[in-house]
């Protein structure tokens, strides 16, 4: 298949992952400034030139040949959640990363488009029995959570049933199955809480009191809104915000970096950063609307899903509204797998669109 001139491409999902990149430097670069974390920086820049090339390569790529490696993707992905198990490297109370020496690779990550892949395909090649296809899709879903929920990721586990039930519900199961699936997951949320360490458990009391236990269980989210506010409505500029500068902001780079971009740039900044999200999200589901096989279209409503739900819980726990899940902001927040397996995931995003785009004019 000849793919023609660049023309054929929507700049717009080159364009707004490399911008928010970008935000997300300016803010490590302002966070880590006058500290031993300045390195950061760096690194993130790294990540970009890396994915950029990865997301060009994946462009020009059929997507339609991944049906036939999503058993091998998959398989890959659970026996490096295996390793982590095993050899994973801790890190801020967690296991969750595999040291390589030039990097950290965090297979958790991996496992978002691992289990999107698959479910994909699944839904994609079901056989009229949907009975056994939501079997096998629970089943294929709950092996890499509990390696996941183990290590212990809870904000990784979260988006990735996130995007499952999106495909769920987006396929053409009648709507009392779907009734179904929703009363077993209602029944299955005790086992949830119960599944929990005591530190996940406080941090859901804290989300609905962060006052019980300011300097505890409460100090991230109380520090994060705090520096959201300070910055007012214009901001104190880059490398001048005090919950920044003092470190009373944690883990400003990942987790809380929407609250030091707030901080800089204040409320006008803020709007700016979720607009550009939410456009993202939608040039995403664009590639919805325009995808000629159902292979396609559930990959964009994962990936969809996955930029939405991470923007509005990062966004959420940096405001006081959705609970501490260690959920990072797509393409904003430090994280070298995080950023690549994005990045991965906007080439297939344009690839699919390119040749929807290519069987039009040709």
């Amino acid at each position: 298949m000849k793919l023609g001139n660049l023309s054929s491409l929507d700049w717009s999902l080159y364009a707004l992952p490399i911008i928010l990149v970008f935000v997300g430097v300016a803010t490590i670069y302002s966070t880590t400034l006058g500290t031993n974390r300045f390195y950061l920086t760096y690194n993130q820049l790294i990540f970009l030139g890396l994915g950029v090339v990865l997301m060009f390569l994946v462009t020009f790529y059929d997507y339609r040949n991944l049906l036939g490696l999503t058993r091998l993707i998959y398989i890959t992905t659970v026996l490096l959640l295996v390793l982590v198990a095993v050899l994973g490297k801790e890190k801020l109370g967690a296991t969750r990363w595999i040291d390589l020496g030039f990097f950290q690779l965090q297979p958790s990550e991996l496992a978002k488009a691992g289990v999107l892949f698959l479910s994909s395909a699944l839904l994609t090649a079901h056989s009229k029995n949907w009975a056994r296809t939501i079997i096998w899709l629970v089943s294929l879903t709950v092996l890499p959570l509990v390696f996941i929920i183990t290590q212990p990721d809870l904000g990784t586990a979260i988006i990735i049933t996130i995007i499952v039930l999106s495909l769920f519900f987006s396929c053409a199961v009648g709507r009392k199955i779907k009734i179904v699936f929703i009363l077993i997951l209602i029944a299955l949320a005790p086992l949830s809480w119960m599944s929990m360490r005591e530190y996940q458990r406080e941090r859901l009391r804290t989300f609905v009191d962060p006052e019980r236990d300011p300097r505890g269980s409460g100090y991230n989210v109380i520090q994060s809104m705090i520096a959201v506010g300070s910055g007012g409505i214009y901001g104190r500029g880059l490398g001048n915000g005090p919950q920044s500068q003092l470190n009373f902001l944690p883990v400003s780079h990942t987790d809380f970096i929407f609250a030091g971009w707030s901080e800089a740039t204040g409320f006008i900044g803020s709007l700016a950063l979720i607009a550009l999200e939410m456009l993202l999200a939608w040039r995403v589901y664009r590639v919805l609307s325009v995808a000629k096989d159902t292979f396609g279209q559930y990959l964009a409503i994962g990936f969809g899903s996955m930029v939405l739900s991470q923007t509005a819980i990062n966004i959420g726990m940096n405001i006081g509204l959705a609970p501490v899940t260690g959920i990072t902001l797509p393409f904003v927040s430090y994280g070298g797998t995080s950023l690549l397996v994005s990045f991965i995931m906007i080439g297939l995003m344009q690839s699919i669109y390119l040749r929807y785009r290519r069987s039009t004019i040709s």
